[in-house]
């Protein structure tokens, strides 16, 4: 049993002793000495795994938000007057462009519009490379289910890690990999394309149905799906490379410096593309037509934020690893808006992504020095060295490895 303390007020020296024990004693109960120092401890547990895990928790987020994208981009598909890839990058991009570009304006963020020195390249090559990622999405999304669409994208994060290691130099762990392959198994255990699961999807709802809408009769020819899986391929090469080269600038450029080459270039090829292939731009006509425009905008501005962020504070495989659950909201977002019961499958599938997710964010190794500084302070230096509101960390500046890897504010 834990002592009882007991708090005995001092005495004026006028009052009887007596009357002094027993009126102005205050039997004070202290807590037991053990309870505040367990709850301590599991409140800098819960703060030290979300240290060690903040990449990786935001690039989950941008996953969902990137889920609530194509939602919107297949609902909008089913309205009459369908919208082309072409405009949808092109209204998706500049609603990024005009916000990217007013924070910097507004925050004093230097060299808004072309990046910081030394980067610029890798800004216009992740621009450059995202461009035909999400056009890769947006395409493969006419033919496909959002599952199956979604599940081809999971093919860059093994690639990616594999660049990182070919690269960036960094360490592809066996444990990364085997959880990124076993998660892969997931994804297609969830989405089950068809050119795998031929004969349960021969009669499954949705499958080879156009986009947005799984009750239409009118199926999706093999010609159109092999065409779409093949755009949807060059997007995961695109996509490769839109996280490589966000791994190698990471913390020399604030995250709306990449956003902003991202949606410059998309918008400008887009535009071109358009005039090229003789596209014409359709005006919105209905209010939810536009109201799901703009989401799509909205939508993908805050993910592309999460996930810059989140690859910025994370290894090129470890980080991308993330990436999977987005098939978990998209099963989900499926089932809500067009009725899709998960099946057997679906759920096997769900539970070994999970399980791998949190298998490699709780078993994760901080390398000494390099990696406890980077996952310890990494948000505060980017929110200082990167918005220019402050010197650089000087752990930062005293760490050779670190010596000129942090953005720092530069005027043209």
């Amino acid at each position: 049993m834990s002592p009882t303390y007991t708090y005995t007020l001092p005495s004026t020296g006028d009052a009887d002793p007596a009357k002094t024990s027993s009126s102005q004693s205050n039997d004070y109960q202290f807590p037991e000495p053990g309870r505040w120092t367990r709850s301590h401890h599991t409140l800098e547990a819960v703060k030290g795994t979300y240290r060690r895990n903040a990449g990786l928790l935001l690039v989950m987020a941008s996953q969902m938000f990137f889920s609530l994208m194509n939602l919107a981009v297949k609902k909008l598909s089913s309205i009459d007057l369908p919208v082309s890839t072409l405009e949808l990058i092109l209204v998706r991009m500049g609603i990024t462009y005009i916000c990217s570009v007013t924070y910097m304006l507004l925050t004093g963020v230097p060299s808004p519009f072309t990046g910081p020195k030394g980067i610029r390249w890798l800004l216009v090559f992740r621009g450059f490379s995202g461009f035909f990622s999400l056009f890769g999405v947006y395409f493969s999304l006419q033919f496909l289910s959002l599952s199956d669409a979604t599940v081809l994208t999971f093919l860059a994060p093994l690639c990616t890690a594999i660049a990182g290691a070919l690269f960036l130099g960094e360490k592809l762990t066996r444990r990364e990999a085997l959880a990124g392959l076993l998660s892969l198994v997931g994804v297609i255990l969830i989405a089950r394309p068809p050119f795998i699961f031929r004969a349960s999807n021969a009669k499954a709802p949705g499958n080879f149905l156009r986009e947005g809408d799984p009750t239409r009769d009118s199926e999706v020819t093999p010609e159109e799906r092999l065409i779409a899986v093949g755009v949807a391929l060059i997007g995961v090469l695109g996509a490769t490379g839109v996280y490589t080269s966000l791994r190698a600038i990471g913390k020399r450029a604030h995250p709306l410096h990449a956003l902003v080459s991202y949606s410059t270039q998309c918008v400008v090829v887009a535009s071109i593309g358009m005039v090229v292939t003789k596209t014409p731009f359709i005006v919105p006509t209905r209010l939810d037509w536009l109201a799901m425009l703009v989401m799509i905008g909205i939508f993908g501005f805050i993910a592309q934020i999460l996930l810059t962020m989140g690859l910025a504070r994370e290894t090129a495989g470890r980080g991308t690893m993330a990436i999977y659950t987005q098939i978990v909201f998209a099963t989900i977002f499926e089932q809500i808006f067009f009725n899709t019961m998960p099946t057997t499958l679906s759920a096997v599938g769900t539970f070994m992504i999970i399980s791998c997710a949190l298998y490699v964010a709780l078993t994760k190794e901080s390398s000494p020095g390099v990696g406890k500084l980077r996952l310890e302070d990494g948000e505060d230096s980017m929110e200082r060295g990167a918005l220019g509101h402050g010197n650089e960390d000087s752990e930062h500046q005293k760490d050779p490895e670190h010596e000129g890897q942090e953005y720092r504010d530069e005027e043209d």
